[in-house]
């Protein structure tokens, strides 16, 4: 017997859960429907050894929009972030190496041990990206403008960026509009000699994508960070208690406002009549009818999956097959007796060789990255052109216990690694007969930046990109629901004329990251999907 319900959330991850808090805080009665027993989507903090819990994907924060975390009241349902003070680490195979903070002042100083040139160049790059960040902001925050209707609303805010733009001066805002398209590596280039600090600061061009450095537009994912906090390289943001403790607490916010959640519930399709949206029907049978449904999946597995094909225009469907979601991404878990020796040396009136030097860590609380040059990465991209997994892989890695010693027994770490590039699609044999070999080489790799990391090993756990897409429904494993280029960016995100989170069947919306702004543990899609949903709320209620 079917039930009925105020409006469907289909897929618990952070982005339905925002989507969810907003619209029970508004009035309305939101149901979200979660496929896996535990909430959070790539946003989850797992077990992996007894006493040993770890981020299974994500593994940082965007960082989490702060305009959320205060309108959910998050600090009343137990999120404590943690922010430190080191965004990146980078060593090199040779012993040497810098680290990245939050401070840009405290990070030329570092590099001035290194390279004058590169101190000038950081300070330079960082301040043009401040500025330019604060006019790209608000456009994260900014339901795309409508192509073919455009409102009066979307008029104003596009005009308010127009003035910001003007605002940057001639010299930002020419290089706002060349770096858009160009390659990261060539940016990069522009301010920096240093091989090392090329890649570590390109590589968030590629973060997720199949791109390598030289490709073009992938100095886009710069810009958009900076949007974000005003710095081009990614943060190390987490929560104590893992990201899992913020899905969590975002769920607990949503049902105080009268949301509901049902976990092992997974959505088999969704019920459309008359073009509307009218439910969906589980794989237990379970048919549950509403108002309007919200697809938290993305957007390939929402309408060639979700939705029956007799309910799409054939032109829109071919155009959603064509949205690129081939992962490159694997990632590969560590429960850890010890702490790895990361150990590194700058010249000597360095504070922070001293402090390695010493036994201290505070290197290893923020991202270390491992990929000693833009060449480098370029070539371990190559590999997957070509349906093989890099053998000398660009490493995202994480030691979330320096920060948070709650997730690990006493002494011991945990330590989280995204691996690049991992084709989705192998040329020879399948991943289940490819898996352990990925997991063997990013441990022989890390083993070369830090010699005792093997003998700590406790557990291990792989993923690779078909286990992201059988058992996180990430269609192509893309981690990000979707490659972030111009041609899927703003109003091209899902498609040309579907980019305000409404779809070409009524009462149907997307919230994930599949939309805008993408990808990443920010919250924006699903709050900006709130507001577009509410705006509707008197047409869903007739």
């Amino acid at each position: 017997m079917a039930t009925t319900r105020d409006i469907l959330i289909i897929g618990g991850g952070h982005n339905g859960l925002v989507t969810a808090a907003y619209l029970a805080k508004a009035g309305m009665k939101p149901l979200v429907l979660e496929s896996r027993l535990a909430l959070g989507g790539a946003a989850r903090t797992e077990e992996l050894a007894p006493g040993f819990r770890c981020p299974t994907l994500a593994h940082a924060g965007g960082p989490f929009e702060p305009k959320i975390i205060a309108d959910l009241g998050l600090a009343k349902h137990g999120v404590e972030w943690i922010t430190p003070a080191v965004r990146a680490f980078a060593p090199d195979p040779d012993g040497k190496g810098f680290c990245l903070y939050d401070d840009a002042e405290r990070t030329a100083t570092e590099l001035s041990k290194l390279s004058t040139k590169d101190a000038a160049g950081y300070r330079e790059f960082r301040t043009a990206f401040e500025r330019i960040g604060k006019v790209l902001g608000p456009i994260l925050r900014t339901t795309p403008p409508s192509i073919d209707k455009p409102s009066a609303a979307d008029a104003l805010a596009f005009l308010k960026v127009g003035k910001n733009f003007r605002g940057l001066g001639k010299r930002d805002a020419y290089r706002l509009l060349r770096w858009g398209p160009m390659a990261v590596a060539d940016l990069v280039s522009e301010f920096f000699e240093t091989d090392l600090l090329r890649a570590t600061v390109a590589a968030r061009g590629i973060y997720g994508s199949f791109a390598g450095p030289w490709s073009a537009g992938t100095a886009l994912p710069l810009l958009l960070q900076a949007a974000l906090d005003g710095q081009a390289v990614a943060p190390a943001q987490t929560v104590r208690g893992g990201l899992g403790a913020l899905s969590d607490a975002i769920a607990s916010a949503a049902k105080s406002f009268g949301a509901e959640v049902r976990t092992g519930a997974p959505v088999a399709g969704i019920l459309v009549k008359e073009n509307r949206a009218v439910g969906v029907v589980l794989e237990s049978g379970e048919e549950i009818h509403a108002k309007a449904v919200v697809s938290n999946a993305d957007p390939k597995r929402t309408f060639l999956e979700l939705v029956d094909p007799g309910d799409l225009d054939p032109d829109f469907a071919g155009k959603i097959s064509n949205f690129r979601t081939a992962g490159v991404t694997a990632k590969v878990n560590y429960a850890l007796s010890g702490l790895p020796d990361f150990s590194f040396s700058v010249p000597s009136s360095s504070s922070v060789s001293s402090v390695a030097a010493s036994g201290g860590h505070p290197h290893l609380a923020g991202r270390i990255h491992i990929g000693p040059g833009i060449d480098y990465l370029e070539k371990a991209f190559d590999a997957s052109k070509y349906g093989e997994f890099s053998t000398e892989p660009y490493l995202d890695c994480t030691i979330p216990t320096v920060s948070d010693p709650s997730l690990a027994p006493a002494g011991s770490h945990v330590m989280s690694v995204t691996m690049q590039f991992a084709p989705y699609k192998l040329k020879a044999g399948d991943w289940a007969a490819h898996a352990e070999a990925l997991g063997d080489t990013v441990s022989s790799h890390l083993s070369t930046y830090a010699p005792n990391f093997a003998s700590l090993v406790v557990n291990r756990q792989v993923l690779t990109p078909a286990d992201l897409e059988s058992s996180y429904g990430l269609t192509g494993g893309h981690v990000l629901h979707g490659e972030t280029t111009i041609d899927q960016f703003l109003t091209f995100r899902p498609l040309l004329g579907w980019s305000q989170y409404r779809t070409p069947i009524d009462a149907l919306y997307l919230c994930g990251a599949g939309t805008h702004p993408g990808g990443g543990v920010t919250g924006l899609p699903g709050a900006n999907a709130s507001r577009e949903i509410l705006k509707d709320r008197k047409k869903l209620n007739r």
